[in-house]
């Protein structure tokens, strides 16, 4: 009895082991889930500052991008 429960043990915890990352993808596939939820009672100006910083944050992006084309130059 106590080999057939030890096996079942090593079976389940075998079985654990090989989903724990398809767990751990699912939890964070979950909170982002979250995140993404829709606000539908937002003003006007709410939406202009939510642009004005998606737009920033594009230029940040390029500058970046510019800055290490520019560092892998050869002098």
């Amino acid at each position: 009895m106590t080999d057939y429960l030890s096996d079942t043990i090593d079976e389940c915890l075998k079985i654990l082991d090989e989903n724990v990352d398809f767990l751990a993808k699912l939890e964070m596939d979950l909170e982002d889930n979250k995140e993404d939820s829709l606000e539908t009672d937002m003003q006007l100006y709410q939406l202009i500052d939510m642009a004005e910083d998606v737009h920033d944050s594009s230029k940040l992006k390029q500058a970046e991008i510019n800055l290490i084309k520019r560092q892998e130059e050869p002098l």
